[in-house]
């Protein structure tokens, strides 16, 4: 049978201006699928500057939220992706993400990362954190009295007080504080915590310790609680307490074996026959006999 065959012929016009130029190894790359092909050449034709994240990129190229996690895992196994949590000044955490146009190696990416300023806060311009408009107070303003002490206690007037701090010492304080004091040799992270928090820290680790928690516990929650390698901590001792605020439940002890079951009071001292039967046969023995009467009755008698 003669078979068809194919010819195509292509019309290419250059534009002359809003063009990128993609490298051939980008576009026919073996392991890239089309969404991440497609995610990779819109991050690089964006101005210089832009600091458009990738999932705002998958949205207007509206590449679905799973087609867009495989694509960003395909582009970070394949080194044009890389991320890295840092913080920044005041305590706060952002995500640092760095497209490249050739792949790179962790090392290479945490160097141009490192020349990238990190900004002081993650949005500054959500109004999340803008301060809300003032309303107007009613009345003409007073200025309020300070020559005396109020007359009244003044926790009759306020609905919200703070809660009540146990001051007793903990029975565990020492052990806490030898827990606190052992946190720089876990993580180089750890060693500028200022000695001032070394008190509220040791009353957070009591917490734990008092629950039943051991210090080889507490350590493991920390270690698991800080950032990757070559990540700094700019404010370690907010960390740890942050890492130590809520203290879990403990794991629940596995439960005993259960005991072998026991014959009822109506088949005690009762024996099993050691003779031919199909199903196991109890019988009550009035020595030590070890047949039933039905297998010593076929027992032939000696002559």
């Amino acid at each position: 049978m003669e078979q068809d065959s194919t010819v195509i012929y292509r019309h290419f016009n250059a534009p002359s201006r809003a063009f990128s130029q993609f490298s051939h190894e980008i576009i026919r790359h073996p392991r890239l699928s089309a969404n991440a092909v497609r995610l990779l050449t819109w991050q690089l034709s964006l101005p210089q500057g832009a600091r458009e994240p990738l999932s705002r990129t998958a949205e207007r190229a509206r590449i679905g939220s799973c087609a867009f996690t495989r694509a960003k895992r395909q582009l970070m196994e394949e080194g044009f992706v890389h991320e890295r949590r840092v913080q920044g000044a005041g305590g706060h955490w952002m995500t640092q993400q760095l497209v490249s146009s050739t792949p790179l190696t962790s090392d290479e990416a945490i160097k141009l990362l490192s020349r990238t300023p990190v900004p002081t806060c993650a949005n500054p311009t959500s109004p999340q954190v803008a301060p809300s408009p003032r309303k107007p107070a009613a009345g003409r303003p007073t200025t309020p009295p300070a020559d005396r002490h109020p007359k009244k206690d003044p926790k009759e007037d306020t609905p919200n007080l703070p809660a009540p701090t146990d001051t007793a010492e903990s029975p565990r304080h020492e052990d806490a504080r030898a827990l606190v004091g052992a946190l720089p040799l876990l993580s180089p992270a750890l060693r500028h915590i200022p000695p001032a928090m070394r008190d509220e820290l040791t009353r957070l680790a009591a917490r734990w310790l008092d629950t039943g928690h051991t210090p080889t516990d507490v350590h493991e929650h920390i270690l698991r609680g800080l950032p990757g390698p070559g990540t700094p901590v700019h404010r370690p001792g907010g960390l740890v307490r942050y890492l130590l605020r809520d203290v879990p439940p403990l794991k629940a002890e596995p439960s005993p074996l259960t005991p072998p079951p026991t014959l009822s009071a109506r088949l005690h001292g009762t024996r099993e026959c050691s003779g031919d039967h199909i199903q196991p046969m109890l019988f009550r023995p009035l020595a030590d006999e070890t047949l039933c009467s039905a297998c010593v009755s076929r027992v032939p008698a000696p002559s």
